[in-house]
């Protein structure tokens, strides 16, 4: 049974094991851990009860890793997406007044059209239209995203009036407690520890608790809460009210950051074909759009892949084991979410960190000297992390490549689909621009 499951997961054609497997799942699931509690804080504002939201999160980060890994094979993890549950509770709920019951109908209805765009393989179109010229770009970009998150989360730098960013406290305890994972995780990547980012982030959070650093409130969850916001979703109102642009923005910011989050992973992971394309991409749809699905009904906003995985990826995860782990300790969290809640920022930033720095090796593999590539892969890398959007940074690093190839004459049918994605973000920044 074991040598199956192995020959399935192609352990040895990703030169890999269930240690090393196991470890970057559960690195994983500690650097994106965070969203248990970040995500019910964000959604409870738009009225959403948070013990309810809790275990809807915890149940649709099992459902979609755990899908991811088995049916796609890859160690890409997801759950409910940083910016679009602030999309859907400031926006669509605070902003326009629409209960949450119909917001949660319209990541439904973008759930279905992810489904239908993946079925007639428009979505494996979309992919396969992204110039490999900017896979690399992608990946630095993330990288540096990931970085800055961590930089942040650390209180390393700090957002600034005067000059956007800054210096913060280096002081800070907790900032301190950061520096000194950051160092933890070095030594033990240094001295070739396997399971180095894990223990780092473990022993930072005890150092953390020995010093009187973390604060931890227990508190009792069950999965029995979900029945809160479980199949709560009004479908009827969010189809009659006129949902389109609700629809398009998750469909949308979902579409390309899965995409983004999709090349940058693996690309650093190396799971990319001799052709340059990603194998079983159709399967990796299906899981997101699926995953996407079953958050509107759990009572969730869209879940999608999330950057995170990168740490496991660096970690050694190859396979869909690394993101099975994940799902399984998100399993976990509902009965143990108290300890859970324990790891502090601190201890999962310097991971972050590490893993963006690990990332940026991927700019030694674009074309500097060549202006066709080397203007719209440096967009793409610095819009990125600025924008704070992986998004952002593909449209603008898409649409200047097709901006070049046209100025240049190089218009090719074939091409159809990348001239006509680069319109759509082109217009899509120009009604941003209106808004």
């Amino acid at each position: 049974m074991r040598r199956r499951l192995e020959r399935y997961f192609e352990f040895d054609l990703l030169h890999t094991n269930w240690k090393t497997e196991i470890l970057a799942g559960a690195t994983t699931f500690f650097t994106m851990a965070y969203i248990v509690f970040v995500n019910p804080s964000i959604l409870q504002e738009a009225g959403m009860p948070f013990k309810a939201v809790v275990a809807a999160t915890c149940f649709c980060a099992a459902f979609g890793s755990i899908l991811m890994g088995v049916f796609a094979r890859y160690p890409i993890a997801l759950a409910p997406g940083m910016g679009l549950n602030a999309y859907f509770t400031y926006t669509v709920v605070k902003g326009m007044g629409i209960p949450w019951e119909t917001a949660l109908g319209a990541v439904f209805l973008s759930g279905v059209a992810f489904l239908i765009l993946t079925l007639a393989g428009i979505r494996e179109l979309i992919v396969e239209a992204i110039p490999t010229e900017l896979y690399a770009a992608v990946a630095v970009g993330i990288g540096l995203f990931i970085a800055m998150i961590g930089l942040r989360n650390a209180g390393i730098i700090v957002s600034s009036p005067a000059t956007l960013v800054a210096l913060g406290n280096l002081h800070d305890k907790n900032t301190v407690l950061a520096i000194f994972g950051l160092v933890l995780m070095t030594a033990l990547l240094v001295w070739k520890v396997r399971g180095a980012m894990l223990f780092g982030i473990m022993g930072t959070t005890l150092t953390g608790i020995l010093f009187g650093m973390v604060k931890w409130s227990p508190a009792a969850y069950h999965f029995s809460d979900i029945a809160a916001t479980a199949g709560k979703l009004n479908i009827q109102a969010a189809w009659s009210i006129g949902f389109a642009e609700i629809v398009f923005v998750f469909l949308f910011v979902d579409l390309f950051d899965n995409i983004g989050t999709l090349v940058g992973v693996g690309k650093t992971a190396g799971l990319f074909d001799e052709a340059n394309r990603i194998p079983r991409i159709r399967r990796i749809l299906l899981s997101d759009a699926s995953a996407t699905i079953a958050s509107s009904l759990a009572g969730t906003s869209t879940v999608v892949s999330y950057i995170e995985s990168a740490a496991g990826v660096a970690a050694g995860g190859r396979s869909g084991v690394t993101a099975i782990v994940t799902g399984l300790f998100f399993i976990l969290t509902l009965f143990v979410a108290p300890l859970v809640g324990a790891v502090p920022a601190a201890a999962t930033a310097p991971a972050l960190i590490i893993v963006g720095s690990l990332m940026i090796s991927n700019v030694a593999e674009i074309a500097w000297k060549n202006p066709a590539i080397s203007i719209p892969a440096f967009l793409t890398i610095v819009t990125i992390p600025l924008t704070f959007s992986i998004a952002n940074g593909l449209a603008f690093g898409f649409t200047a490549y097709a901006l070049i190839r046209l100025l240049r004459g190089e218009f090719r049918r074939k091409d159809w689909l990348v001239y006509l994605l680069a319109a759509l973000f082109a217009a899509r920044f120009v009604y941003l621009g209106k808004s």
